[in-house]
């Protein structure tokens, strides 16, 4: 195990990133390959389930220095052959039901153990809740969320807003963050700590009622 350094290199990201998916209990560090290129760490090998998937993905992203994650990693379930597609669906269409942030114009279809979400929402949050209530199903190897925004109006002050918000976040160092709105497409720029504050950022401005598009380009650098 290593000991806890700043990270300046390539090597040293690799190495935290490596001991950090060790330390996830939910992850099976040894089946999980780690490369990194200018902060830039890709993950590959094969996990037993989607649900191990996002874990090793959460963990490296919760690493000091890591810019962006390459997910390579497959899902080869070693009991899949036990979970039929008809089985999915109907544990699909139990779990989108059951979610209360998770309105009922969000449709399922099942495609090879693939979970492929289509509808219109109102908000952002609910698009993310109904990935989220289908992703740790028993036999689901992935998730494709199609589901659209409703149109909104746009509205003259919503840059204003957007940053007043930002402001308010104790997770956010607004400093650093830059807001344009461009009828109803945000885009945010400039530089974050982590990418968890760069994730605050972009839930912040998806907040907006007159955002149906928010491109985050936030860089993440360690300061």
């Amino acid at each position: 195990m290593s000991i806890a350094t700043p990270i300046r290199s390539d090597h040293d990201l690799q190495v935290a990133v490596q001991d950090e998916l060790d330390w996830t209990p939910d992850v099976d560090a040894v089946e999980i390959g780690v490369s990194v290129n200018d902060g830039a760490v890709t993950l590959s090998g094969e996990v037993k389930d989607y649900s191990e998937r996002l874990a090793a993905t959460r963990a490296t992203l919760r690493v000091r220095g890591v810019s962006t994650v390459v997910d390579n990693i497959a899902v080869h379930p070693t009991s899949r052959s036990l979970v039929s597609e008809t089985d999915i669906a109907k544990e699909v269409e139990h779990a989108l039901r059951w979610a209360t942030n998770v309105p009922e114009t969000v449709k399922a279809e099942i495609k090879d153990h693939l979970v492929i979400l289509t509808g219109e929402v109102t908000w952002e949050f609910q698009r993310e809740a109904a990935k989220r209530a289908v992703q740790y199903l028993r036999g689901v190897s992935s998730v494709d969320s199609r589901i659209t925004l409703s149109a909104r109006p746009s509205a003259a002050d919503a840059e204003e807003r957007i940053r007043n918000a930002l402001t308010r976040n104790a997770q956010i160092d607004a400093n650093h963050v830059h807001v344009s709105v461009a009828g109803n497409t945000v885009t945010l720029t400039g530089v974050v700590h982590s990418w968890a504050e760069k994730q605050q950022a972009g839930k912040a401005a998806w907040a907006s009622p007159h955002a149906t598009n928010v491109d985050n380009q936030l860089t993440v650098q360690t300061f």
